[in-house]
């Protein structure tokens, strides 16, 4: 692939209609968890969170899928092994997080993933997740809190990203199987044969 079809490519897939509604999931576990409480609650904290995970989701991809791949002449693609059962294929589907192939089409090491989600990481954490500062709570009007600009959120956010790609890979591995099942059409009983009885 060319530099330019990595990016096309990783563009298509970041703003895929399905991702939004995942984005606004993930959002709405990580404000019942009430991770980087700086955002606080209700629909702002959720709007802050939403922006959140849309750009450290789209800064990642783009990272992984076109950036590093293009420097480092990988492919960035999904290449389906549909042997085997379901722990072969989960297993070489988990495995395709480490192992990738190069332009070349040879296998190799898929330093795309895993340093293009490090430095992705890296950038988010440090650039637009929270400072620390004060919020306002029931029981503490001034209650302070630290900053999530550290080196401990920055590995939080890039094991995250790489946890997220995994299940994404197994999906793909899996959802063309999953997607001939679900379209299957039943297939139509036969006609009953009937006789025309006359006057």
């Amino acid at each position: 692939m060319r530099a330019q079809d990595k990016f096309k490519v990783v563009a298509l897939g970041t703003f895929d209609y399905f991702e939004f509604p995942w984005w606004g999931a993930l959002s709405a576990i990580s404000q019942a968890q009430n991770s980087e409480p700086a955002y606080g609650q209700g629909w702002l904290g959720y709007a802050k969170r939403y922006g959140t995970q849309a750009a450290d989701s789209t800064i990642e991809n783009f990272m992984v899928g076109a950036v590093f791949a293009s420097a480092l002449h990988q492919d960035p693609r999904f290449y389906q092994s549909s042997h085997g059962g379901f722990f072969t294929r989960s297993g070489y589907a988990v495995s395709r997080i480490f192992v990738t192939r190069g332009d070349s089409g040879h296998a190799q090491f898929n330093a795309s993933e895993i340093f293009g989600s490090a430095t992705a990481a890296a950038i988010s954490t440090y650039s637009y997740h929270p400072r620390s500062t004060f919020i306002s709570t029931p029981t503490n009007p001034h209650k302070f809190i630290a900053s999530d600009r550290t080196l401990s959120n920055a590995a939080s956010v890039w094991a995250s990203q790489v946890s997220l790609d995994t299940i994404t890979i197994v999906i793909k591995e899996f959802w063309p199987d999953i997607h001939k099942k679900m379209s299957h059409k039943p297939k139509p009983a036969p006609a009953t044969a009937t006789t025309n009885h006359g006057p």
